[in-house]
């Protein structure tokens, strides 16, 4: 049996997505960019797409702005607060993704920022009154950087709450919705976000295709140089089919969210369940296995000790099972995660986050804590 539980990771592509963009790798083919009417018949598409995403999101056309995926919409908004805004400033936490960390790193170096960490709670929550702290030092400017959903332990944060609160010490708030973008309801009219992203891979679109919504009152210089595309916010011709698929993608999940909410919160809390049953010991790390009140695409089990634990995923890779030790980078092998580093997790005890979607089954999950209790209790 095959079964694929790494949904954080990426996500299969639904045919009805593929069957959208295979007109735009075929048969319209122009440059978007070019004047003639084979670019823009061209130009049509994806100003559909962009009209299509930002009506769902409930925000004008005009603050959303395609990129090649999260993580360049991340850096692209982090770069643009500090270059363009006059941020010098930044408070994120030790738990955010890479995209952030990493950037917000770079520009320590670079700028001489000063870059503050959140506190952080024994599951990884954010301590709001240590934030407020963070937001009374004094600086030119503060952004705020925490993400919606976190990718390893689906832990949420309240985007209304910090984004109000940010916003009442005149701080600038970013957020990476990458995890939750197609999952969860964004309605970007009512929250007070100044930058948001979406990746089309997370909710069953293509690699390789993001968006950024930029709030009209902050401008910010492009972070990709060399065109005028993106209303000259980004240089590089677009990746046509690839921007269609994320609007057909964006709105099917939203059409189906509460169908397949519903759906894989009971896939989640089966799992959970089995897990208890058949295994002594098993904990969740962060908030994941509060049903109700972490992302439900997500479970990070935190199994008891074996003698196996560095082939652990190598061994339910063996058995047809894929799932991850931690981030997207570092799935299927033995890199260490950085959040469960933060939370001081047990390094005697192996962690396995399971993420899943629509596509995932009962019989998939029997499978695998089967194969598990086999791995862990029979060995």
């Amino acid at each position: 049996m095959k079964v694929y539980l790494d949904n954080a990771a990426t996500t299969p592509l639904d045919p009805l997505v593929f069957e959208v963009m295979k007109p735009l790798m075929t048969d319209f083919f122009g440059n978007p960019s070019s004047i003639h009417g084979h670019g823009r018949e061209v130009r049509s598409y994806v100003e559909r797409a962009r009209s299509k995403v930002a009506s769902l999101l409930k925000t004008s056309p005009s603050e959303i702005f395609f990129t090649s995926g999260g993580t360049e919409a991340d850096n692209t908004a982090i770069f643009g607060c500090v270059e363009t805004l006059g941020v010098d400033h930044i408070i994120t936490s030790k738990i955010e993704h890479h995209a952030v960390l990493h950037t917000v790193e770079l520009l320590a170096k670079l700028k001489a920022i000063k870059v503050s960490f959140v506190a952080l709670d024994k599951n990884g929550c954010i301590d709001l009154d240590n934030l407020e702290t963070l937001l009374k030092l004094p600086a030119n400017k503060t952004l705020v950087t925490l993400m919606h959903g976190n990718n390893e332990i689906g832990n949420l944060i309240d985007l209304q709450q910090i984004g109000k609160m940010a916003h009442s010490y005149g701080a600038l708030f970013h957020t990476d919705t990458v995890q939750t973008m197609g999952h969860l309801p964004h309605d970007l009219s009512n929250l007070p976000v100044d930058f948001l992203v979406g990746s089309a891979h997370k909710f069953n679109g293509p690699k390789g295709i993001g968006f950024l919504y930029v709030n009209y009152r902050n401008k910010i210089d492009p972070f990709i140089h060399g065109g005028a595309q993106e209303r000259n916010m980004r240089g590089g011709t677009e990746n046509v089919y690839g921007i269609v698929g994320l609007a057909k993608a964006l709105e099917i999940a939203y059409t189906e969210m509460d169908q397949q909410t519903q759906y894989i919160k009971g896939i989640k809390k089966y799992m959970i369940n089995k897990l208890k049953n058949k295994i002594a010991d098993v904990q969740f790390n962060g908030k994941c296995a509060e049903i109700e009140n972490s992302l439900y695409t997500v479970l990070n089990v935190c199994l008891p000790p074996t003698p196996h634990n560095e082939m652990l995923l190598f061994n339910l890779d063996i058995a047809g099972i894929s799932a991850s030790g931690g981030g997207a980078c570092s799935s299927g092998s033995n890199i260490g995660s950085h959040v469960l580093a933060v939370l001081d997790r047990d390094s005697n005890r192996p962690a396995i986050r399971f993420s899943f979607c629509k596509y995932n089954t009962i019989e998939e999950v029997d499978y695998t804590v089967a194969k598990l209790h086999e791995l862990i209790v029979l060995n």
